[in-house]
Order: structure tokens, then sequence, then C-alpha cells
């Protein structure tokens, strides 16, 4: 399947709004991660890969990058990559790596898969059509590697037109605390993963990536997303609510995105009646209504959380709550007909920061599916 946005857009994210790397220069404390996710709907399994970079200028008690993956049965890896001058990234486009090499010294940039694979002990490189990497185990010695391309279908907005900033106009502007941006809301993946050993081969697998950058996370949050819905392949949706600076103040925020066979349908804050009801784990209910749409989405999960390292003054720390076997329920609505209802088994529900000791209700939840 050829999807409209690959034959009108080149395979390049260089008009993607946030896509290149944010840091300055500076000394200031600066962080900018990476979220990618495949999910693999005949093993009812995802694999989600996060990276990060922190006071990438060096000779900071926080300076470096680390890796995390949350793989088949959620199982968690991580490892960190102390060396600063080891990792590179591209400006104006989505190019990102950190690795050890067995080449010393290697100048860090993008290097051709093969070249990667021979010489690249542990680490990764991303491009928005390329991902590639290895996580070693320093006790056992076994090695989750993958190397898979990228066809993208949608990023913010509508299919045919260009992509836009999630967060709006002003994102563009050092106000807000962090930044985030959708790079990738849906798209196919084809490619291998092989999980010590366990090796999995995919075509056409459903692929998600966002990102964030600053100097500060947010106080708390939740998270919903999902683009592997039953019987609705051309359907994602991202959902986010959250505590977040802005300037000297904090503020409540959400925002849901949903692209379904490239129209986008955007419940934005500035002008979106949002109100949600998160549990502290295994619940999230949120509603969303602009004009005459409305959105109700509904997640379940009744196992663990696996819990993620995110970015903190004190460095890396654990406080994050994830599941990619989240159950979520999407009803979208235009007056009084109902435009879509789908459902999933294999969402990505989290939640995030502090406090999180009871039910986080904003606004009236009303739930008509």
């Amino acid at each position: 399947m050829v999807s409209t946005f690959a034959a009108t857009h080149p395979a390049s994210d260089l008009l993607m709004p946030h896509s290149g790397y944010h840091w300055d220069g500076s000394d200031k404390r600066f962080f900018e991660g990476w979220y990618l996710r495949v999910t693999l709907p005949e093993l009812n399994e995802s694999v989600a890969f996060m990276y990060s970079i922190e006071d990438p200028i060096g000779g900071k008690q926080h300076s470096g990058g680390t890796a995390q993956i949350l793989g088949l049965g959620e199982q968690y890896r991580w490892r960190t990559f102390p060396q600063v001058d080891q990792f590179w990234a591209w400006r104006q486009r989505l190019g990102v790596g950190h690795w050890r090499s067995t080449i010393t010294p290697r100048s860090p940039r993008y290097l051709d898969p093969e070249v990667f694979d021979r010489t690249i002990h542990e680490g990764y490189q991303v491009t928005n059509t390329l991902h590639q990497g290895v996580l070693r185990d320093p006790a056992s010695g076994k090695a989750v590697r993958w190397c898979y391309t990228t066809e993208p279908w949608d990023g913010w907005g509508d299919r045919t037109s260009l992509p836009r900033a999630t967060a709006g106009w002003l994102s563009f502007f050092p106000i807000f605390e962090p930044g985030w941006q959708v790079l990738l809301a849906n798209g196919r993946a084809s490619g291998w993963i092989d999980w010590e050993g366990d090796r999995h081969s995919f075509t056409h697998a459903p692929t998600y990536a966002e990102k964030n950058w600053g100097g500060a996370f947010p106080d708390k949050w939740f998270w919903v997303q999902c683009n592997a819905f039953d019987a609705e392949p051309d359907l994602s949706v991202t959902a986010v609510g959250s505590w977040r600076e802005v300037l000297t103040w904090r503020e409540k925020v959400g925002i849901v995105g949903i692209h379904h066979q490239g129209k986008f349908y955007e419940f934005p804050p500035t002008n979106s009646r949002l109100a949600w009801k998160v549990a502290p784990w295994g619940s999230w209910q949120m509603t969303a209504a602009t004009g005459d749409l409305r959105v109700e989405l509904v997640g379940t999960c009744d196992r663990p959380p696996a819990t993620v390292r995110i970015p903190s003054t004190q460095g890396m720390v654990f406080g994050c709550n994830d599941t990619t076997h989240g159950t979520l329920t999407l009803t979208l609505w235009q007056g009084q007909q109902r435009l879509l209802h789908a459902t999933s088994h294999q969402a990505g529900l989290e939640v995030g920061g502090h406090p999180w000791d009871e039910v986080w209700q904003y606004g009236d939840v009303m739930i008509s599916s």
C-alpha cells in the first residue's frame, strides 16, 4: 500500500516542525528525548525505544545519554552513554545517534547500515526513514538488535498538507517547558528486531515517533497513543494531559489529535473543551469537543505497569508508568452522527510525574459510548 502522504511528500522531514536538534550550545540545563514504537499485531506485542541526551555541553553531573527499550512482554532494558562526544544530531531534520565504537576514535555521524553493523559495538542511529541499533547486557552478554525502515503516513495535520507543530506556533518560542512534537503519528515499518536471539521480521508494521526537549519535564502528566486499531489500519490517536510551565506560571493543558484515512481531527487546548479522569493506574478517560466534533477515549489496563526513566533535576530517574498492552476505545462524533468507533488492545498508556495518589479529574467527563 502506498499512502497519499508518501506519494505527495518525499521521504524527508525537512518541513516537519521541531524535527531537528534544539540545543543552542549553552551550558543551561537541557535535555532532548525521542520516543519510537513499532507494534507487531501478529504477536500482540510492541517494542518502544526511548533515547535522550542531557546537558550535552559535557562536564556536568548529568551530562550524557541514555537508551531505554520496553520490549517483548514489556521487558525493560537500558544503557547509558556518558560520552557526549559520541553523540550526534542534525539541526534541520530528524537525525540522531549515540554509541560506543569498536574503532577509536570515530567521529560521530550517520553511518551506512552495513558500516554501523560492522563498527558500532553498542548504540543507535535514527532518521525519518531508518532506525538501527544494538544494546548489550554487560552481565549476560546477550544483545537486543534492530534495523528497520520507515514509510511515513501522517505527521501532525492532514496527510496532503504540510505537517504542523503539535503545540502550535507558540512552540517556536522558548516559553513552554518542555517542548513536544509528534514526528510520526502513523507510518509503516519494515525490517527486523532480534530480542536476545529471538528474531522477528516484519513488513508494514504500525510505527509512531515523537520527541520533547527543554530544561524541565512536566510535574505530572498522562499520555494515550495508539495506531494499531482492530479493523482500522489507517487510524491513529495521540492524547495528552499535563501540568506544564509557561514562563513564570504553571497551567493544566491537554490535546487530542486523530488521523483517519488522511484526515486530521484536532482538539487543541486553545479552542476545545477538554476533560479527563485518570486513575493512578489502570483507567484513562478523556473527552474533547470543538465545534460540532466530539471525541471520547476510554483506556484500561489490568496488568502491572512497566516503569521507565525520565529526565529530572536529579538526572534520569524512574518516574513514569507505562504499558504497550492497553485496551483503548475511541469514539468520534459529529453532532449526533458517530463517525468512528474503534478498539485496540495494543495501545500505549502512561502516567508520569507526581503526585499520583488519587484520581486526577479535570472538568466533567461524559462517556456516552
